[in-house]
């Protein structure tokens, strides 16, 4: 088994710069690179194991309410990652409120469990599932990383940009910590990506 072929949703395959999915989460928790790595992760977590779980069962499945069957597991995956974050990072937790519970309704998540989990066996399906979630991690840092350096001037709540540059008549672009331009940073990569 070659694993070459799971690499398409970093880079020619991204689920958010192709299939343009996700695209709500991006725009809410991407203001600071914490809160964007930590959804990253989430994301990565409920995909890959609702794809190994969905896969394991797919042969019991009623073809009539595997639907259901598919949110019932996505929202479990969903229900533990969040008790994990509250147990272990409430700050962080805290910090992204509904949104992870909003994994539920993440296209990307769903999309997998339709497209190749219902059809491969579980460790191909976990691995497809783990590459999607890391390709839209991966837009996620990107743009939290943006955003976070030129709207406050820090990354991962730490100073980056020297007192000098302030000093000198730099000012953080303001207008970064704003949801549009998460939506702005994400159409640059599309354009990027496809040119």
């Amino acid at each position: 088994m070659s694993i070459k072929k799971y690499f398409g949703p970093l880079s020619k395959n991204n689920p958010v710069l192709v299939q343009i999915l996700g695209v709500c989460s991006a725009l809410a928790v991407t203001a600071q690179l914490k809160p964007a790595f930590v959804m990253a992760l989430s994301v990565t977590v409920v995909t890959g194991f609702s794809n190994l779980v969905i896969s394991s069962i797919r042969k019991m499945i009623p073809p009539r309410i595997r639907i259901v069957i598919q949110l019932v597991v996505i929202a479990t995956m969903v229900i533990l990652v969040d008790q994990i974050l509250q147990a272990f990072f409430y700050d962080m937790s805290k910090m992204l409120s509904v949104f992870v519970g909003l994994i539920i309704t993440n296209c990307i998540v769903m999309g997998r469990l339709e497209a190749f989990a219902m059809g491969n066996p579980p460790l191909p399906s976990f691995l497809d599932g783990i590459f999607n979630g890391l390709g839209f991690g991966l837009v996620l840092i990107v743009v939290g990383f943006i955003r976070e350096l030129l709207g406050s001037g820090t990354l991962w709540n730490v100073q980056v940009i020297p007192t000098s540059f302030y000093e000198a008549g730099y000012m953080n672009n303001g207008l970064m910590m704003l949801p549009p331009m998460a939506l702005l940073l994400i159409g640059v990569m599309i354009w990027i990506q496809r040119s």
